[in-house]
């Protein structure tokens, strides 16, 4: 059994507990422990997780949130950099599921979110634990 902390921006609180809804039943589903926090926005979460990872109480990790286009360039900026956050920490070792949304509308983001259509809450849980295993495969 492991410990995952999900890292939840909490914006669009109906497709947020969607998306945490499929992370927890696939994780919890495989017998692993989760804990649940929040962080303001979408570009907070890598950090949130950083810090976690830091404290060596988690051993993986899923980033929860809905990015939805603007009218404004701050829509690239986030969906942009949150990714690229990620994949930086992933790059360190740390294992992560993204699970941060970036759609046009809220639409799309319901269709990904519910857990009984394309459920990207649970996906990015499968991924965590797919990098979790791999992690465990290659220490030594």
């Amino acid at each position: 059994m492991a410990r995952f902390l999900i890292v939840e921006a909490r914006f669009y609180s109906h497709l947020n507990d969607m998306l945490i809804a499929g992370a927890r039943d696939e994780l919890e589903e495989k017998g692993h422990e989760v804990e649940v926090v929040t962080v303001p926005g979408a570009l907070e979460i890598p950090a949130a997780i950083a810090l976690a990872a830091e404290s060596g109480q988690y051993e993986g990790y899923v980033g929860i949130g809905v990015v939805i286009r603007g009218e404004t360039y701050h829509f690239e900026i986030v969906a942009g950099e949150s990714a690229r956050g990620i994949m930086a920490l992933t790059m360190d070792g740390i294992a992560i599921g993204n699970g941060i949304l970036t759609v046009e509308n809220e639409e799309q983001a319901l269709v990904r979110a519910d857990p009984a259509q394309k459920n990207k809450g649970g996906e990015a849980a499968k991924a965590a634990l797919s990098l979790l295993e791999l992690s465990g495969r290659f220490a030594a």
